[in-house]
């Protein structure tokens, strides 16, 4: 009897397993995110709950005082251990303190590129409780003064290779009455305080907690830049809360003290500042810190330092499988490569060339208050939903009429959700747990950003500005970007800014920017087309020398097309989507078209030959 129980009691299991394994394929992956997800809540609510406020500076701390030998850092044929880097960063608050103009909580603007100094620099001022304001290097004159002056700094750290970009700006800067120290032992410059000099004579002795004693959990810790859908760059919030929460991005990823992480995007770039750096802090792993990315030596770098996981943003892993392929393409220690914005295509050819690398896309943005993480592996899914998700972080997706630029409502005036399968626009509902901070001196782009009315009347969703589907296995899936903002080399261009830089041309009346796509090219390309002013004629060498002045390369329009008048809708908005469609295609295009040409320096006609070389794939944009 006992035997034809057990047997019975196995069967049923085995019969229950089967029946879930068929119907249910991503159960035990589900059950294993929720018990993550369960781990990751619970230790943020414990950090939060501490006394005196618990920060990621104090994380930092405690890997120091635990792990002080432990290698954190390495540069070049520089290596820093957590002792190392916490003494260098005492010295710098410690020379910062002595600054005219600073007092401790002030906040400072970081205009540096990939480099020690920059995360000792931050560290420093998150012992100070001062704010960082982490300005991308590739801005210069107006977008530059504007980023800096909407973080409300008073002090500018910058980089030597930057001292021209910041002369520039310096009487603006020396009118507010702003330091500016350069990080060099000497400058000539009048108004530019030479830096490195004082941080090499300072003390390494540690910061009393009492200097950041007035810091809470909603204080700001850092505003990080992003191009968003209109206008200059804007200073997200990134206040010391979701600084806190943002610990556990790389350790919920299995990411250990064991791991090597490279770390070759921008620390200004929410990626590289908060998934590198700031989840290192909390893993205790080692950075291998680079100034740029180059995929040429990506794996040689990889392989030389033992790297077991690696970053990546769409572009990045594209990148690397349009290296010529190498005998040794699979010589690596990598196991994990996480990040987001990778194509199905460029995912599957990354794990045929280089091996079998765990991919952990994730979706996420700088001011966004929810995020998905696809950690069950299906390839091209940005994330997996789920009724617990759902519940923490509310969201939906509402149907977008995209010609309007504006979510379809029904008349009752309340948005109307998007059906399994059907493209919608993703809006998550505005908690206490799951809040928008919004953006620094700039509450009419923070409440472009806020959409009411939503499901019920009162109701106030974040509007991500970004177009998901979700299929019938509850995956999810990044469409596209609505608005006026376009992705390219893994930054975003709003293209009033860049309309705005070439009306400033002498011989350009309109510009209608754009982006449009390229075969085999992530995101898309800036396009631009444009009328002139009466009396003036298309000098593509004397534009070339303008943008090039004026923007970053990301940004630059690399089309442009002459028109007779800019084609705008019945309310006077410039009409995109007729112009997107045609692209550069010369079939379906009859106005002069150009092409920009850095070999030439300049602006050259589009011809059939070369527009054929780009769909071939034989020239890269």
């Amino acid at each position: 009897m006992e035997i034809f129980t057990l047997t019975i009691t196995l069967a049923s299991i085995f019969t229950i397993l089967f029946a879930v394994k068929t119907y249910f394929p991503y159960f035990w992956m589900d059950v294993r995110y929720f018990c993550e997800l369960l781990q990751i809540i619970l230790k943020f609510l414990s950090r939060r709950r501490r006394t005196p406020c618990f920060f990621v500076v104090d994380r930092f701390l405690e890997q120091t005082a635990t792990h002080p030998d432990r290698l954190f850092i390495v540069f070049e044929n520089e290596r820093y251990t957590f002792a190392q880097t916490d003494k260098r960063s005492n010295q710098f608050a410690q020379a910062l303190q002595s600054q005219p103009g600073y007092v401790a909580g002030d906040t400072v603007a970081l205009f540096m590129g990939n480099e020690p100094a920059f995360l000792f620099t931050w560290l420093a001022l998150a012992k100070l409780g001062s704010p960082s304001a982490l300005l991308n290097y590739n801005i210069r004159s107006k977008s530059l003064l504007h980023s800096f002056n909407c973080s409300g700094a008073t002090v500018l750290i910058a980089a030597p290779e930057l001292r021209e970009a910041v002369e520039d700006v310096l009487p603006s800067l020396t009118q507010q009455g702003v330091t500016v120290l350069l990080m060099t032992d000497h400058c000539s410059t009048p108004g530019i305080l030479s830096f490195t000099e004082k941080v090499n004579a300072a003390l390494d002795s540690p910061i009393p907690c009492s200097v950041r004693s007035n810091v809470t959990l909603k204080s700001p810790a850092s505003f990080i830049y992003t191009s968003g859908t209109t206008g200059l760059p804007k200073a997200a919030v990134v206040n010391q809360m979701r600084l806190l929460s943002s610990l556990a991005v790389l350790s919920s990823s299995g990411v250990s003290s064991k791991d090597v992480l490279y770390l070759n995007l921008p620390l200004y770039h929410t990626a590289g500042f908060i998934i590198g750096f700031i989840g290192s802090i909390d893993t205790g792993s080692t950075i291998v810190l680079r100034r740029k990315f180059s995929a040429s030596q990506f794996w040689d770098d990889c392989r030389k330092h033992n790297v077991t996981v690696i970053q990546y943003i769409g572009e990045v892993m594209r990148y690397l499988c349009s290296v010529p392929m190498r005998e040794n393409d699979k010589d690596h220690k990598v196991r994990l490569a996480i990040g987001n914005g990778i194509r199905a295509e460029v995912w599957r050819e990354f794990i045929r060339r280089f091996g079998n690398v765990q991919i952990r896309e994730f979706y996420a943005s700088t001011e966004g208050n929810v995020g998905f993480v696809n950690y069950a592996g299906k390839i091209g899914a940005i994330g997996r939903v789920n009724f617990i998700h759902a519940k923490l972080f509310p969201f939906v997706l509402i149907q977008y009429d995209t010609e309007r630029d504006e979510p379809v409502r029904s008349p009752d005036g309340l948005c109307v959700q998007a059906r399994k399968g059907e493209t919608g626009l993703l809006v998550s509902k505005i908690t206490d747990f799951a809040p928008f901070e919004g953006y620094a001196q700039n509450e009419e782009q923070t409440e472009r950003k806020r959409l009411r009315n939503v499901l019920k009347k009162g109701d106030l969703y974040f509007n991500s500005g970004d177009l998901m589907r979700i299929d019938h296995d509850n995956f999810i899936y990044f469409q596209d970007r609505v608005g006026d903002t376009f992705r390219w080399k893994g930054e975003n261009v709003a293209t009033t800014e860049v309309s705005d830089i070439l009306t400033m041309w002498d011989c350009i009346k309109e510009a209608n920017v754009y982006g449009v796509s390229v075969p085999g090219h992530e995101g898309r390309i800036g396009m631009a087309a444009v009328t002139l002013k009466e009396d003036t004629h298309f000098d593509g060498r004397k534009l070339y020398s303008h943008v090039t002045e004026y923007l970053p390369s990301y940004a630059r329009p690399r089309f442009i097309r002459i028109q007779e008048a800019v084609e705008v809708t019945g309310t006077f908005k410039q009409m995109k989507v007729k112009l997107v469609g045609q692209g550069f295609d010369l079939g379906l295009i009859q106005d002069p078209l150009f092409i920009l040409d850095d070999r030439e320096k300049s602006y050259v006609t589009m011809t059939t030959e070369i527009y054929n070389s780009i769909i071939s794939g034989n020239m890269k944009l």
